[in-house]
């Protein structure tokens, strides 16, 4: 099926840079941005430039925007997450002459919305009760993006995603304890863990992600104007079970300090998640835990080389 130019917003980050590569895989069209991300001013003129851009590629036929962007983590500030979703709208603004040709898939966060919810394992029907700023922040986003296609026809995808793990985790932000792990492991530094052991989650490779994310912007439009997926694995580990992964890829104990932070509050123990929603993008091979630690051990080894 032919889906026109594919726009990247945040091609540089974890997810958006594996989807940028896994789209040039397919030969699939792909526009990235440079956004000068502290200047928010320059980034809405950077980044509504560049929807138009993908809109005069398009030349009026079909055309996929993903929106993987966003540096709000667990302990950023509402206002911080505010002026993140205003950037949003005006991007969304400029999309709007696009009309019924277009999807816009967003990246949201499984972890973050369904945080307070009762009964997991939880899937797209769940009841979502965030317990941080972030989550509450990551559902106001889903809820533009949601406003945006009702009001402009445009197909909207909200993919809401377990724990992301891989090559090109941003070690600068405190989130991706797989990488941390690795990258304390490489430089003899010890790593603190502020939840139990036997916290859950769903960790699912980057890559594995960007396949279906791709999948996920090619499938054919059902009518359907919002349609919210939950990206996961559908296998879940506790985290005392990463860390005996880590063990064996290392080949000795990782170095861990266990240790309290206010930012625990708006962690779930048991965040176990499966899709019950366009369930054949599940059914793949995901790469297993240990060959995943693997790969990000070298990838993050190879950064810390060139430093």
């Amino acid at each position: 099926m032919t889906t026109g130019p594919t726009w990247i917003v945040g091609s540089g980050g974890l997810l958006g840079g594996a989807l940028a590569g896994e789209l040039r895989r397919r030969d699939t069209p792909a526009l990235t941005s440079v956004v000068p991300w502290g200047d928010p001013a320059r980034a809405v003129q950077v980044l509504r430039d560049d929807a138009r851009r993908l809109l005069t590629e398009a030349a009026g036929g079909p055309w996929r925007m993903a929106w993987c962007a966003g540096a709000g983590v667990n302990g950023t500030s509402a206002d911080e997450f505010a002026g993140e979703n205003t950037l949003l709208s005006n991007v969304l603004d400029a999309l709007a002459d696009g009309g019924g040709d277009g999807r816009v898939f967003h990246a949201s966060s499984a972890g973050g919305v369904y945080a307070g919810a009762p009964g997991a394992p939880h899937d797209e029907h769940s009841t979502t009760a965030p317990l941080s700023d972030y989550g509450r922040a990551k559902l106001d986003a889903e809820e533009i993006v949601t406003d945006f296609g009702r009001r402009s026809g445009t197909d909207i995808v909200i993919g809401r995603f377990a724990n992301l793990y891989g090559p090109g985790q941003n070690l600068a932000k405190p989130q991706g304890l797989i990488s941390h792990l690795c990258r304390g492991y490489l430089l003899s530094a010890p790593v603190s863990i502020y939840v139990p052991m036997d916290t859950l989650r769903d960790y699912v490779y980057v890559t594995d992600a960007a396949e279906m994310v791709a999948d996920a912007l090619s499938r054919p439009a059902t009518g359907v104007t919002v349609t919210t997926k939950i990206f996961a694995s559908g296998r879940s580990v506790t985290i005392g079970s990463i860390l005996g992964a880590c063990r064996s890829v290392f080949r000795k104990k990782p170095n861990v300090v266990l240790a309290t932070s206010p930012l625990a509050a708006g962690q779930a123990r048991d965040l176990r998640l499966r899709s019950v929603v366009w369930t054949d993008l599940d059914q793949r091979t995901h790469l297993p835990l240990p060959a995943g630690i693997e790969s990000t051990l070298g990838a993050i080894r190879r950064q810390l080389a060139r430093r």
